[in-house]
């Protein structure tokens, strides 16, 4: 079977070459995209074969995110907690530990679903997501898993290691990965903050993601609270204490934040070719700072850290916020906008082929050229432009609706399992 786009105005995401043409998508992760001078002919169309008209829409690849928690999705409007937080560790304890302490299956497969939902319709077709929900691990994987595939999303899981709810869920996290990773899921080895990952942990952890092959995803020094406890610790800063543990030596490991580093570790993350992720609204939204990245690595990619599901949000957040403490350029933030896809490649991981692209009703009132995309991209472009979504070859969004699974339903089902979630926490 193939899908054949007419009348499209392709944009090569790489090269931002502009060209009028028609399009021939294939299924799967061996799937591919061919530029065609023209579709078939109705007789010359193969059983299962379909024909969208693009009708002079923008059509390019679709996006990524390097960094998610789709655990916080039910967390909108949620009530106050018992004590307002006056900083970082505090924010953690009484705001999103509480959170994640409250979580069962049913809540986690919720939050999936309208997590990837909204993914979705903002074009976003992969997801790198970092899972917490220590009363609820065993399962926990497989849920958020099955959760994405039914709405048609390709992901890299995890879940958070941590010694902060005791030795007995810091084992389950660890059983959670083996059972997944053993059994063909795709993902990481996840950690929490240095300041909550004792060493016998951390050891653990480098040697499960080196049995199978993959890297850590791992939050470093989000906060100066982060540093000041591992130097008091450990006698050594985050990054160090990764790098002397093994971490680094991990191509696939992914480094979260990393706002507080000082030159050796930047020295450190430039000469072991690990990447960085970039979740701006996240840092200013607890007031942790923020970092400048070009001086640490060009290897950067961005992520939301659950505060939503847009990337092109992410994106002219990360470009108005870094013109004044990195100088960024337009180029340089959509290159972090669409390293995720470079990571993916470099790595082997699946899902993320040519066959995923998103197509854009962006009717706008001055000419889109290779020159001036950029330009678009920063101050034009938004997901309300997202009309049409294609992930591995299938059709998942379509005139701004999900196709594979009910909206309706999810949301309704989100809403429910919200409350019971703020109920909870109002006890605890």
């Amino acid at each position: 079977m193939a899908l054949y786009l007419n009348n499209a105005l392709y944009l090569d995401w790489q090269t931002l070459a502009l060209r009028s043409t028609a399009l021939k998508v294939t299924e799967g992760n061996s799937g591919g995209l061919v530029l065609i001078d023209k579709i078939p002919e109705p007789a010359e169309l193969a059983t299962g074969d379909r024909v969208l008209d693009c009708r002079g829409r923008l059509v390019t690849k679709s996006f990524g995110c390097g960094h998610h928690h789709i655990y916080s999705t039910l967390a909108r409007g949620m009530p106050a907690p018992k004590k307002i937080p006056v900083n970082f560790k505090e924010i953690l304890t009484y705001v999103w530990w509480t959170v994640d302490k409250c979580l069962d299956l049913e809540m986690i497969e919720a939050s999936a679903l309208a997590s990837a939902m909204y993914c979705a319709k903002n074009g976003v077709t992969f997801v790198i997501d970092h899972h917490a929900s220590p009363f609820a691990v065993e399962g926990s994987l497989d849920t958020i898993a099955r959760a994405f595939d039914q709405v048609g999303l390709a992901h890299l899981l995890c879940y958070e290691l941590s010694d902060r709810d005791g030795a007995e869920i810091a084992e389950a996290g660890l059983a959670e990965h083996e059972r997944y990773l053993a059994a063909g899921g795709q993902g990481h080895i996840g950690l929490h903050a240095s300041f909550t990952v004792g060493d016998n942990l951390l050891k653990r952890a480098v040697a499960l993601a080196e049995k199978f092959n993959t890297g850590l995803h791992v939050h470093v020094a989000e906060d100066r609270a982060d540093q000041d406890d591992c130097l008091r610790t450990y006698g050594k800063r985050v990054i160090q204490r990764y790098a002397d543990a093994g971490v680094l030596n991990l191509p696939q490991s992914l480094l979260v934040h990393c706002v507080h580093l000082d030159e050796a570790e930047k020295q450190l993350l430039r000469n072991s070719g690990n990447w960085v992720i970039e979740n701006i609204e996240s840092n200013q939204n607890n007031n942790v700072g923020q970092a400048n990245y070009g001086q640490i690595t060009d290897r950067v990619m961005l992520g939301t850290d659950g505060m939503h599901s847009d990337m092109l949000r992410s994106a002219k957040a990360a470009f108005l916020s870094g013109q004044p403490i990195e100088g960024v350029g337009m180029d340089t933030i959509y290159r972090r906008f669409r390293n995720i896809h470079r990571y993916l490649a470099e790595q082997g991981f699946q899902g993320d082929g040519d066959n995923n692209l998103v197509i854009l009703d962006y009717d706008t009132p001055t000419e889109v050229t290779t020159d001036n995309f950029l330009g678009h991209f920063i101050y034009g472009l938004d997901s309300s432009h997202v009309d049409t979504v294609i992930a591995n070859g299938r059709v998942i969004v379509e005139n701004r609706r999900l196709t594979q699974v009910d909206e309706t339903e999810i949301l309704g089902r989100a809403r429910e399992l919200g409350n019971k979630l703020w109920g909870k926490m109002q006890r605890l």
